[in-house]
């Protein structure tokens, strides 16, 4: 199973657009995501404050930032098998 983190905070309007579309859009048997509250690590606010939500393969280090559509999505987890 590949390990995936969507990086996001409390109260992150658009985090709260993204994880339907993370729901929908995945193979639960295939992956599992970690919800990463950036907001107890400075260099996560740093590196992701003004670009949560973040979708980041923990793998690779490889990322799908926001504003993605489903088949982007496809597309980034396709990319990952």
């Amino acid at each position: 199973m590949r390990l995936l983190e969507l990086m996001t905070t409390e109260g992150c309007h658009l985090c709260d657009l993204a994880v339907p579309l993370l729901i929908e859009g995945m193979d639960p048997e295939q992956f599992e995501v970690d919800l990463v509250d950036i907001a107890f690590e400075d260099v996560l606010v740093e590196r992701y404050g003004t670009r949560i939500p973040v979708l980041r393969d923990a793998k690779s280090g490889v990322e799908l930032d926001w504003p993605f559509t489903a088949p982007q999505l496809a597309q980034f987890l396709h990319g990952l098998v």
